[in-house]
């Protein structure tokens, strides 16, 4: 059996950067990354081409490989503790916020753009906060550091060779299937080869578990079937919309991202935007069961007429229940059934009059969809009634604030679904309730998005080399 002082389950952000600053501050153990996509050179999605999806094997390069599925999307960094999750209640808002400015300065290290949106114009945004607290909605002006999907790639390229030539040890197409766990103390992983299904155990110092919102499923099993200490968080169930640019035109100049939070009547669930893409395009995301959801990107260089962002409804679920994750890919599946396999999309007005949207009327819209082979349908025959009450309340609140948001030919696609609901119970040193072993990022529960899952890893890296 291979031992190594280090294993990192999954090579996205927290992965990445928890193997990167143990390599910056001089650690000379062994560290072993398995990676159950591709290296980031070899990751490119063929819809470009085929203009469909053509499911590829054995990962979608979307979701699986080097750098993650956040990374891979769009590569907006978040530079405010107040967006991004809940890991401020773990170490701190102020340490938090802190070591936001230091991971980011690794970014531009590597190459990050040094432009920073919504920096700098706090008068100027006023107005829109006015408007939203008009409609009841709290707006998080938060600064973005925007890589866009080509420049990520290439950042990230970059780090990912950094790690190589410093003796990091990164197997690509590499699944973990289980833990070695005795006597509540992790010892080491299962190791499978993607292609050929050969199995090998490696033995670890330490444990380090970052899959992303990708495994949050998987980490949610492995909990249950090892005692790991979790819970069940909200899970977040919604949809992605897309209106065109001159819509968000002053948000989009003045934050690039405004990110709205409101708790609509009647049932007060949080809602919120997220992931804002101006200039974008809306896209498709496969998870290893074949479930297909929807996300978006925006390019550096490359943009379209519109503007895309999601609308998420928060749900927490209470005893008995505590399958959160399968509740919301329940949910996905109807949809993907009622598209034929394909993701939905819907006008907000036929929405209203309780019709199915057509392709014809589709086409002589002034919004036409990025995603060319989404399918016009009814996203309402599969979203449950309280979560789509909350997006077409929320929807009405945000067209007070962005004025034409509202229109009957804005852009519905479903489902959108964050698959971080398994919250792992740990301390301010990422200690699980099995010793040695500790879980990072998305899949953890902790994080939501790039930054955040970056400075867990900063934050890991710190705490092995006290």
């Amino acid at each position: 059996m291979q031992k190594y002082d280090i294993v990192i389950i999954g090579a996205g952000p927290a992965g990445i950067f928890t193997a990167l600053e143990l390599r910056r501050r001089g650690f000379a153990g062994s560290i072993l990354m398995a990676e159950q996509g591709a290296p980031i050179e070899k990751r490119g999605c063929p819809k470009s081409k085929t203009r469909e999806c053509v499911h590829c094997k054995p990962f979608c390069h979307i979701t699986s490989g080097f750098s993650g599925a956040g990374a891979f999307s769009d590569g907006k960094l978040s530079l405010s503790y107040e967006v991004g999750g809940d890991l401020p209640e773990l170490i701190g808002a102020e340490y938090a916020q802190e070591l936001i400015h230091e991971t980011d300065a690794i970014y531009l290290e590597f190459g990050a753009d040094d432009h920073v949106e919504g920096a700098g114009v706090n008068e100027e945004v006023k107005g829109v906060r006015r408007r939203a607290i008009q409609a009841g909605l709290k707006l998080v002006d938060c600064p973005i550091r925007h890589l866009g999907t080509e420049m990520a790639q290439q950042v990230y390229g970059d780090i990912q060779g950094w790690l190589l030539a410093h003796g990091v040890e990164i197997r690509f197409g590499t699944i973990c299937r289980d833990l070695v766990i005795q006597d509540e103390i992790c010892t080491g992983a299962v190791l499978e080869d993607a292609r050929t299904g050969a199995q090998e155990a490696v033995a670890g110092g330490r444990i380090v578990i970052a899959t992303g919102r990708k495994g949050a499923d998987w980490l949610e099993g492995l909990c249950r079937a090892h005692g790991i200490s979790h819970e069940a968080g909200p899970v977040d169930i919604g949809v992605r919309v897309e209106v065109r640019n001159e819509v968000m035109e002053e948000v989009n100049n003045l934050l690039y991202e405004s990110k709205l939070i409101g708790y609509p009547k009647p049932f007060g669930n949080k809602v919120r935007t997220f992931c804002q893409n101006p200039g974008g395009f809306v896209s498709q995301e496969n998870y290893d069961d074949g479930l297909a959801v929807v996300n978006g990107h925006s390019y550096k260089n490359l943009k379209s007429q519109n503007t895309n962002l999601a609308i998420l409804c928060s749900h927490h679920f209470q005893h008995p229940f505590d399958q959160p994750i399968a509740y919301a890919k329940k949910i996905g599946e109807l949809t993907n059934m009622l598209g034929a396999g394909h993701l939905l999309v819907q006008r907000y007005g036929d929405i209203l009059e309780g019709k199915r949207t057509w392709q014809d009327e589709l086409e002589r819209s002034n919004v036409r969809p990025t995603l060319p082979d989404a399918v016009a349908g009814d996203i309402t025959s599969a979203m449950p009634y309280r979560t789509m009450v909350n997006i077409i309340s929320f929807i009405r609140a945000v067209d007070q604030v962005v004025p034409g948001f509202a229109a009957d030919e804005t852009l519905l696609y479903a489902p959108e679904l964050k698959f971080y609901s398994n919250r792992v119970r740990m301390n301010d040193r990422f200690e699980t309730s099995v010793r040695n072993l500790h879980c990072l990022g998305d899949s953890s529960g902790w994080t939501r998005g790039l930054m955040m899952a970056s400075i867990m890893g900063v934050r890991m890296a710190r705490i092995i080399t006290e």
